[in-house]
């Protein structure tokens, strides 16, 4: 496991895009990248809004008009350092509702199956830790609220 660039950027909304931090329901997705028999999770960093310390898949806000390809392809480069030239296939899971009332919010959660063609990956300063493992064992983590649920929902392809 590399040690993350310890860089933190600060959210500063584009023209076009929606702040989503303090909305009460808020679209994402959650994607789970797949390596042969391995999935990716990543351990969030303190410095996140949301869930520091949990583990979870690449998530993000779906908040502009991009396609949710689109947005694969940016949080797999902005997170990951991993360009589309990687990835093999995306496939959807079933979108679902996440409720938090820590939070006071519902988080609408797109599932994202992510098959790519290498394990090497970079992070950013959004997750502090990463492993590859089998499902089992990332079922023993710490998981992120929901996350099991983007797992089965994910489940006929990892």
């Amino acid at each position: 496991m590399k040690k993350p660039n310890m860089k933190k950027s600060v959210f500063k909304a584009k023209a076009g895009q929606i702040d989503y931090t303090h909305a009460r329901w808020a679209p994402v997705i959650n994607c789970v990248l797949k390596y042969k028999t391995t999935i990716l999770v990543v351990q969030r960093s303190k410095e996140l809004n949301f869930y520091p310390g949990y583990w979870n898949g690449i998530s993000g806000f779906l908040d502009d008009q991009r396609s949710l390809h689109q947005k694969v392809y940016d949080e797999l480069k902005e997170e990951l350092g991993m360009p589309k030239s990687r990835i093999e296939t995306i496939r959807r899971g079933e979108i679902f509702d996440q409720e938090e009332p820590r939070y006071k919010k519902t988080w609408i959660v797109h599932p994202v199956l992510v098959e790519v063609k290498t394990d090497t990956i970079k992070l950013d300063w959004e997750a502090k830790d990463y492993a590859w493992l089998t499902l089992g064992k990332v079922k023993k983590l710490k998981l992120l609220p929901g996350f099991n649920e983007v797992l089965k929902r994910l489940s006929q392809w990892i």
